[in-house]
């Protein structure tokens, strides 16, 4: 199955960012000097198109490092924020998760390991405790993670993963069910934001056991 693409459309019969190439086609067919470019992902896409088509034509967007031009457009994290992140040794494997002050370093919170639990899971936990230790602080700070999965969970208010409770596992699921109850039970003001590893290198909660 074909890899999903978006297309950027600097010049044609209208500009933007379009899900298809089908879409892309209609704004360029017919129209001279149309420019446009294909990317492996919708946030690089958009990133793009604020930018300049000389700056991105012919150029390999396929891997995972970003290029100069796009890391200028994604600019640097925010120092003051909550970063958290999770390890997992194993799939399934032993667990445990933290965060960090981005800035300093230092830890704020860290929990594991739990036994028989996936990297996902800790991810969605160390993201829910972020945002519950920054609303019992009070503070404006953002956080940042590096896990898509763990931010549509966090969204959606609920998990999707394949694996089972057990009776290994039934303290780490417990603590799913609590930060699932606190998602459902309480509203919050603090941005989540997505860390841009290829830019910006490894999270600051990493556990540096790559």
């Amino acid at each position: 199955m074909a890899k999903k693409k978006y297309y950027v459309v600097w010049d044609g019969k209208q500009t933007g960012v379009f899900a298809s190439w089908k879409e892309c086609e209609q704004q360029i067919k017919g129209f001279e000097g149309a420019k446009y470019k294909s990317f492996p992902n919708k946030e690089l896409a958009e990133k793009a198109f604020q930018g300049n088509y000389f700056d991105f034509v012919g150029k390999d967007f396929s891997k995972k490092e970003i290029p100069k031009e796009v890391r200028i457009l994604i600019g640097n994290p925010i120092q003051n924020s909550l970063s958290v992140d999770a390890a997992c040794s194993g799939n399934p494997g032993v667990l445990e998760y933290r965060g960090v002050d981005t800035k300093s370093g230092i830890e704020l919170f860290r929990l594991g390991p739990f036994p028989h639990g996936t990297v996902n899971i800790g991810e969605f936990l160390a993201l829910v405790h972020g945002l519950a230790y920054l609303k019992q602080k009070n503070s404006k700070f953002p956080v940042y993670s590096d896990s898509k999965i763990a931010i549509k969970w966090v969204k959606q208010k609920k998990i999707n993963t394949k694996l089972e409770r057990k009776q290994i596992n039934r303290n780490l699921f417990q603590l799913v069910d609590r930060a699932i109850k606190w998602l459902q039970n309480n509203s919050y003001e603090t941005e989540i934001l997505k860390w841009e590893t290829a830019a910006w290198g490894e999270i600051p909660a990493d556990f540096g056991r790559k």
